[in-house]
């Protein structure tokens, strides 16, 4: 993480973002948040992103009056200014810092926003395993991004322990459904697939940014599509599109249409000056 954040429309140190320890957001995990991909030095899809935390913020009951999109990306962009940030990633997470819940407080802020600011996720090489640990596409946290995050890291560091670095978690039906930290895609005889948002996955910008400017088939398919598959690659803003190396040990050897979708996703965030 870079050296500084922005706390509720203040620049300060990470030590000095706090808020209260009796809070939703504390006791709960009740909050709301999204990474960014910084190109440039400008957010990459804005809009996209602001739409789904608002979306997620209003199905979980957290107030964003006081944040419009305006005031948000104006403290974004005053945080990659004062850590010089080109390329890397940005966290928004609003907090419920409201009188709800078992345990009550007369809190004078409703929502807190911190952004934090990094370097992108180093990964290369992605070896990728089946979770142990089996998504819910009932539960009601579905297609939220919320601050309630734990079954994703415990997944994550599962995986690592078994000396993988990422690891696809299907549903209850047995349904691929996405990677710990990522979206997943894989092709077959040229064909691009992902999983659909009813298998429990969530809604990725990156994935509704490919899906907006290719042919790609949402599905509902079993792991065996993965066991089978030709090419495989993880999507995120913290990751860009990333190929996967290994399947469960198995060499992939094919990357073509990784490779075609990074390099359009360079012209898109570097385009050529007239």
């Amino acid at each position: 993480m870079h050296q500084s954040v922005s706390f509720n429309q203040q620049i300060c140190s990470p030590e000095n973002a706090l808020f209260s320890a009796i809070s939703p957001a504390s006791l709960y995990g009740y909050g709301v948040f999204t990474t960014i991909a910084i190109y440039n030095s400008k957010p990459f899809l804005w809009q996209k992103h602001w739409r789904r935390l608002s979306e997620n913020a209003l199905r979980l009951g957290i107030d964003l009056a006081e944040f419009s999109e305006d005031l948000a990306h104006q403290f974004l962009m005053q945080l990659i200014v004062e850590n010089a940030v080109i390329n890397g990633r940005a966290r928004l997470t609003f907090f419920d810092q409201s009188a709800k819940g078992i345990w009550q407080t007369n809190s004078e802020n409703k929502t807190s926003l911190l952004i934090t600011t990094a370097d992108f996720r180093p990964i290369s090489d992605i070896k990728l395993t089946a979770s142990p640990f089996s998504i819910n596409s009932q539960s009601p946290l579905i297609n939220i991004k919320s601050c309630n995050y734990l079954e994703n890291l415990l997944a994550f560091e599962e995986a690592k322990k078994r000396n993988f670095n990422e690891a696809v978690r299907l549903n209850e039906k047995g349904e691929i459904a996405s990677a710990t930290m990522a979206n997943i895609f894989w092709c077959k005889n040229n064909k691009i697939f992902t999983p659909s948002l009813e298998t429990g996955c969530l809604a990725g910008t990156m994935r509704e940014f490919l899906l907006e400017n290719f042919e790609i088939a949402e599905v509902s398919e079993p792991i065996e599509s993965l066991q089978n598959a030709d090419e495989i690659f993880l999507t995120s803003a913290g990751i860009g599109i990333a190929k996967v190396a290994t399947f469960e040990n198995r060499k992939l050897e094919s990357t073509k249409i990784a490779d075609k979708f990074s390099n359009i996703l360079h012209q898109v965030v570097n385009p050529k000056r007239k």
